[in-house]
């Protein structure tokens, strides 16, 4: 906690919905620079949260997520997501939230919102 207190990039990370101390740590530690990335898009894909593309001629068809970042910080985005879809109201939530959760899976709309929570403190 005492490391956390005095790191700006833990303390911006926290103020995330779903990322605590420990988490905000642990990305402030694995993460190189933040703000080499181009976007959220980019961590995303670091993180290996972005669905794999099949695609071929001209038919866009995206696969299962990648899962060629780190495990552990992917793991900690999912179970933050997790988190914040356990708590999600209407009225308190994103309204594309709500209305994915009506459509999907708890745990593919987990990965979808680990997957927009990714984004480098700053950008």
């Amino acid at each position: 906690m005492a490391w956390h207190r005095h790191d700006p990039v833990s303390q911006c990370l926290a103020t995330q919905p779903g990322i605590g101390p420990i988490g905000a740590v642990s990305f402030a530690l694995k993460v190189p620079d933040p703000k080499g990335f181009r976007s959220g898009r980019h961590f995303a894909a670091w993180l290996g949260i972005t669905p794999k593309e099949n695609s071929t001629a001209g038919r866009r068809r995206p696969g299962k997520i990648s899962r060629e970042g780190d495990e552990g910080l992917r793991r900690l985005l999912v179970l933050g997501a997790t988190a914040v879809i356990r708590a999600a109201k209407p009225g308190r939530t994103a309204p594309w939230l709500l209305q994915l959760l009506a459509r999907k899976p708890k745990k593919l709309a987990a990965v979808a919102l680990a997957n927009k929570m990714a984004a480098p403190c700053g950008r």
